[in-house]
């Protein structure tokens, strides 16, 4: 029996607490629209994240929803290490 190999799956996600209750799907896609998310990512110097569980399911998700309510623990823990990844780069502020 042949095993066919999962289509790479890539998304884009954006968050404005003041739009909605839950993070929005900006872009997803499947093969090679995913290779360019991720391209243009990368190119942006965005933060890429690698879930080979998470990323297929919020790929079905259409572009300008919100994630599912089954996605908010995962996402949420994911957007909290970003957040702490990007406070680690600022440059330390001094104090006088």
């Amino acid at each position: 029996m042949k095993h066919l190999k999962a289509q790479q799956a890539a998304i884009a996600l954006g968050y404005d607490q003041n739009l909605g209750a839950a993070p929005k799907v900006l872009a997803s896609g499947f093969g090679n629209v995913a290779k360019s998310i991720l391209s243009i990512a990368q190119d942006s110097g965005v933060h890429i994240h690698n879930d080979e569980q998470l990323a297929p399911l919020l790929a079905r998700v259409p572009v300008g929803q919100e994630i599912p309510e089954e996605a908010y623990q995962a996402v949420a823990g994911l957007l909290a290490f970003l957040y702490q990844a990007d406070q680690s780069m600022l440059p330390k502020s001094k104090a006088y």
